[in-house]
C-alpha cells in the first residue's frame, strides 16, 4: 500500500521536497545552483526531483520538476513543475509568486499563489476544490496575512546553527494553512555532493490552522502523533540555512526526502 497522497503532499509539494535548495542572498553577482533529491517510502523510491536555483542580490528564482519513481510511478505516475519568486532580507522571505503545475494519474492540476505587501493576494487552484461541509475550517483574511508558500516556509535566516531551530512558520499550500513548529533535536554532520560540513536536526510539529476537513484521519495522525525532523545545513557565508535530509512519519510507514547533490553550477 502506497502513503496517502495527503503525507506525501505535506512531505514533497508542500514543505520538505521543493525546499531542499541553495540560497546565496548576499552574491555580489548572479550565483546558479542544481541539486538533486529522492524521496522514499519504507526504504523504496518513490519520487525523485531536480531544482535549479537562480539568485541575484536578495532575489531569488527557483524552478524544479518532480517526478514519480520506482513504486510510485507503479501505483499513481505523477510529474509536475515548480517556480516560486520572491525576495530575502534579514526579516526572513518575502514571496512574490508560488506556482505548481502536475498531473497525477493523468489528471492535470495546478496551484498559483501571489503575494502582495506580506499577504497572499489571490489564490487559483484547478481543478476547482468541491464544495465544503460543515465539518470545514474555513480560511479567512487573518489566516492569511504573513503565509508564506512552501519554498519560502523552509528558507530559515539565522546568525547561527544554534539559531535556526526554535521558530514557527505560517506556510500556506494553495489550501492548507498550517503552523510549522521547529524545536532543536539535534547537531551533526554530513556528506553529499557539493556539501559537507555541520547540520542542525529539529523536530517539526505539524498543527493545521485553516483550510482543512475536522475529523481527517491522515490530517490527525500528522497533528498529533508524527514524528517528522528536519535536517538544516549552512548555505556558503549567506546566513541561510536549507535543509537537506528530513523524515515523516505517517500511519502506514516513513517518508525520506534526501538530497544527493547540493552544489553551485560551474
Amino acid at each position: 500500500m502506497p502513503p496517502c497522497p495527503l503525507s506525501l503532499r505535506l512531505a514533497a509539494t508542500a514543505f520538505l521536497l521543493p525546499a531542499l535548495v541553495p540560497f546565496a542572498a548576499t552574491a555580489a553577482a548572479p550565483q546558479t545552483f542544481n541539486g538533486d533529491y529522492s524521496v522514499t517510502y519504507l526504504g523504496l523510491p518513490v519520487a525523485r526531483a531536480a531544482i535549479r536555483s537562480v539568485y541575484d542580490g536578495d532575489a531569488y528564482n527557483i524552478s524544479g520538476t518532480v517526478n514519480s519513481a520506482g513504486l510510485g510511478r507503479i501505483f499513481d505516475d505523477t510529474k509536475g513543475s515548480l517556480t516560486a519568486t520572491g525576495r530575502i532580507t534579514g526579516a526572513g522571505p518575502t514571496p512574490r509568486a508560488f506556482r505548481a503545475e502536475y498531473t497525477s494519474a493523468k489528471k492535470p492540476s495546478l496551484v498559483d499563489i501571489r503575494f502582495a505587501d506580506g499577504i497572499v493576494a489571490s489564490t487559483k487552484v484547478k481543478p476547482k476544490p468541491r464544495k465544503r461541509g460543515k465539518d470545514w475550517v474555513a480560511l479567512d483574511a487573518g489566516h492569511l496575512r504573513q503565509a508564506i508558500d512552501p519554498i519560502a516556509s523552509t528558507m530559515v535566516r539565522a546568525d547561527s546553527i544554534d539559531q535556526v531551530c526554535g521558530r514557527t512558520v505560517k506556510m500556506y499550500d494553495g489550501e492548507i494553512r498550517a503552523d510549522l513548529r521547529l524545536s532543536f533535536a539535534s547537531k551533526g554532520n554530513i556528506s553529499v555532493k557539493g556539501y559537507k560540513g555541520p547540520t542542525v536536526t529539529c523536530r517539526m510539529n505539524f498543527q493545521p490552522v485553516a483550510g482543512y476537513r475536522q475529523g481527517k484521519k491522515s490530517l490527525d495522525y500528522l497533528k498529533n502523533r508524527s514524528r517528522i525532523m528536519v535536517t538544516f545545513a549552512p548555505v556558503g557565508e549567506t546566513g541561510v540555512y536549507a535543509p537537506i535530509y528530513a523524515t515523516i512519519g505517517t500511519q502506514i510507514g516513513t517518508i525520506t526526502v534526501s538530497a544527493h547533490r547540493f552544489e553551485a553550477a560551474r
